[in-house]
């Protein structure tokens, strides 16, 4: 899809405190990697859908961010949320018929951060899409070796 999202940016008032937050509630790994106080936020394994980002010093009053991020069980999500130090600041709400429930909490720097979860047996889109596609290109690849190997063995007779 054009235009899609491929980063986001987190200000932080208090940088250490934002690193602790996120790697507690996402398992996200945050690194310095140039040395510039500008914090790369990795939120999946190679290969694996979804985007990663930055987390900065908040460079003025105000500064915002709001992203959703796919979760399995917002309920749980949200456990961690509080258990972290953020705050509810929109409770569990249904989207739509099929299209799955959102909400939104505060983080320790007062940033608004959206979470959204799938429908009843989805835990995120891209996973069960991806998961599908895999087997499929197992399968391709392994009907590709056995025409190569026949036509290989077609060509020695």
């Amino acid at each position: 899809m054009a235009n899609a999202i491929v980063h986001f940016e987190i200000p932080a008032d208090d940088v250490q405190r934002a690193k602790s937050f996120y790697s507690k509630i996402f398992g996200w790994k945050i690194s310095d990697p140039w040395k510039m106080d500008y914090f790369m936020v990795v939120t999946r394994k190679e290969g694996e859908p979804g985007i990663d980002g930055g987390l900065m010093a908040r460079k003025m009053p105000g500064q915002p961010f709001m992203n959703y991020v796919s979760v399995a069980n917002i309920d749980k999500a949200l456990q961690k949320v509080t258990d972290a130090g953020g705050t509810i600041a929109m409770p569990k709400s249904e989207i739509g018929k099929d299209m799955g429930w959102i909400a939104a909490f505060q983080d320790t720097e007062s940033n608004l951060m959206g979470l959204h979860q799938g429908p009843k047996g989805m835990t995120s889109g891209t996973k069960k899409a991806a998961k599908k596609k895999a087997p499929a290109k197992k399968a391709a690849k392994k009907a590709a070796k056995k025409k190569a190997a026949k036509k290989s063995a077609k060509k020695r007779r």
